[in-house]
């Protein structure tokens, strides 16, 4: 007899929806000014502002000892707040970051320690200034999976402490700012809601681009080992914008035709900020009127896996995010990586 004859059937999976429950975000109150930029190094505001469209950014306070840690432990506490939760409340705590306090434990543990979430799991994800994207793709498919409910996802960086504000970091210091930004990510009976269409990409080849040297090893091919550039970001500025511009709004109508939308069909995107020109070309070539692509690196710069999750937050505080709207998430940078998440909020 076979013996499947008698095996308990499972019971049907029941469809899950998930909904962004709550949004946090932190600035550093320390701010570093285009004015500032230039009594270090051989710069000018009007140079900045043209090439990149930053004004001001916001950067950690290390010699009072703030971190990484801090901004995290600051968004998360708020998105909770914003959810009507608590630390107790959460499955699991993600961290998208590139600048973790150490190498061990992951950050997202000690900030789990912070606020409280006692067994919760805790882990960091690194995928530079598409973690956060990355992160609300693969928190979003454990819960709609059934494993988890609620889930806090971060976006932290503090990339001041790795830069060189002098005349040979200058084309990079320039570029970028610290924060934090929360999600906290929950299942609910709605079904509409939740992710549309999602894309994940890399390129190992385009490492080279952006990276952070440490030993005379870690210089690409080609490249001559200066022992004066370790422990501060490398970037390739052409190379990283030609790919920014040419993957941004490829990304986009990927995830689009995905979904089988138009552009005009999403209320807003929210796109990492790495520099205003890319955001203008592809809000130009989608048609898109000012008030539909969101852009505040005027204000904080380059905050890397805070990026997106700042905006997010600022958009709903103000409104212009709301329940039932589609929302498509954009970001792209070293690994290079690119990714999108396009939902139903």
């Amino acid at each position: 007899m076979d013996a499947r004859v008698n095996r308990p059937v499972p019971p049907p999976v029941r469809p899950i929806g998930v909904r962004i429950a709550g949004t946090g975000s932190c600035l550093p109150a320390k701010v570093l000014t285009n004015a500032d930029l230039e009594k270090v190094m051989d710069t000018s505001n009007d140079w900045i502002v043209q090439r990149t469209g930053i004004r001001t950014r916001h950067i950690t306070d290390r010699q009072a000892g703030e971190s990484v840690k801090d901004l995290a432990v600051a968004a998360l506490r708020a998105a909770l707040s914003d959810a009507g939760l608590t630390a107790k409340d959460l499955d699991l705590i993600l961290m998208a970051t590139m600048t973790p306090e150490m190498e061990c434990p992951a950050s997202a543990c000690i900030v789990s320690q912070m606020v409280g979430a006692g067994h919760a799991g805790a882990m960091d994800l690194n995928a530079a200034c598409s973690g956060f994207v990355f992160g609300m793709n693969i928190a979003h498919d454990l819960i709609r999976g059934g494993t988890y409910r609620t889930i806090g996802l971060i976006g932290a960086d503090t990339l001041s402490r790795l830069m060189d504000y002098s005349n040979a970091g200058r084309s990079t210091a320039i570029i970028f700012g610290d924060g934090a930004g929360a999600a906290i990510l929950r299942a609910t009976d709605d079904t509409s809601k939740g992710i549309l269409a999602q894309s994940m990409h890399a390129d190992g080849e385009g490492w080279k681009d952006i990276y952070v040297p440490h030993t005379d090893h870690d210089f690409p091919a080609g490249t001559p080992p200066d022992r004066s550039k370790c422990g501060y970001v490398q970037m390739n500025g052409s190379s990283v914008f030609k790919f920014a511009v040419g993957t941004f709004p490829d990304l986009i109508q990927e995830t689009l035709d995905k979904a089988g939308l138009k552009a005009s069909d999403v209320d807003m995107f929210v796109c990492h900020q790495s520099n205003q020109r890319i955001l203008h070309a592809a809000r130009d070539r989608f048609g898109l009127p000012e008030d539909k692509l969101y852009i505040n690196i005027d204000r904080v710069g380059n905050t890397v896996g805070a990026s997106v999750p700042l905006c997010l937050d600022e958009l709903r505080k103000s409104g212009r995010i709301r329940d039932g709207h589609l929302v498509m998430f954009v970001a792209f940078g070293g690994g290079l990586t690119w990714g999108s998440s396009l939902w139903r909020v």
